[in-house]
């Protein structure tokens, strides 16, 4: 993500931006094969599941359309600084990627067809250390495994795409335990609902969106299920 919001809601390199998005676009929003090994459906109630894989607007907007999902909510995970903040998250020396933990309910999605969401419309994987226009550490993809049948299933994943020679760059994605997650700062939390028009969001992140809905239709929920105290569901 720029360094501050402040760039990104007045900014003056729209076409640049648009070229980026686009070269970020090509190829990579398309259904991939689904995980050939999944986690074992489970009645336990609620699980998660938690996603790097560039600025977590357009991550988190895309799993508040996925059915089955009753929570995503951004932050910051993978560092060595207790409670960061924005700010020093966007200085790169905390360690920490934007984030987007979600929360979903098994008995209608699996942890394995999340996977090949994120990984179909969400980023490309491909890319080491920035996803589209954004670079720095805190941009790069890794999944935050929950246990040891997420790993599983995860690297068995990772494998699998590799196999079937989908991506000319080999994939970047990294695969650790998940630790501490803090959630962002209010005003990061349902920001592409919130604004749609922004040209960052417009560029970047509501084409993930549009992909979700006409490449996964069975999975697609057009009222998002987001954080805010106002929205329902939440």
């Amino acid at each position: 993500m720029i360094r501050s919001i402040l760039p990104r809601l007045c900014t003056a390199a729209v076409a640049s931006l648009a070229l980026a998005a686009a070269a970020h676009a090509e190829g990579a929003q398309r259904v991939l094969p689904p995980p050939a090994a999944d986690v074992a459906a489970s009645s336990s109630g609620p699980q998660t599941a938690t996603f790097a894989g560039g600025c977590f607007w357009g991550i988190q907007g895309v799993f508040e359309h996925v059915k089955g999902v009753t929570k995503a909510v951004s932050g910051y995970a993978g560092g060595t600084v207790a409670n960061p903040d924005y700010e020093q998250v966007s200085d790169g020396n905390t360690g920490h990627a934007e984030t987007v933990r979600v929360t979903y309910d098994p008995s209608q999605i699996s942890y394995g067809t999340l996977l090949q969401i994120f990984f179909s419309v969400g980023l490309d994987p491909t890319q080491v250390d920035r996803q589209g226009p954004d670079w720095g550490t805190q941009y790069r993809s890794e999944l935050f495994v929950a246990d040891a049948e997420q790993e599983r299933v995860a690297r068995a994943y990772l494998a699998q795409l590799t196999a079937a020679h989908l991506y000319d760059r080999p994939i970047a994605t990294r695969i650790d335990q998940a630790g501490p997650f803090y959630p962002a700062e209010g005003y990061h939390q349902d920001y592409l609902e919130h604004h749609p028009d922004q040209p960052y969001i417009a560029i970047n992140d509501i084409p993930k969106v549009r992909a979700l809905q006409s490449l996964f239709p069975e999975h697609w929920q057009s009222k998002p299920v987001m954080v805010g105290k106002a929205a329902s569901g939440s």
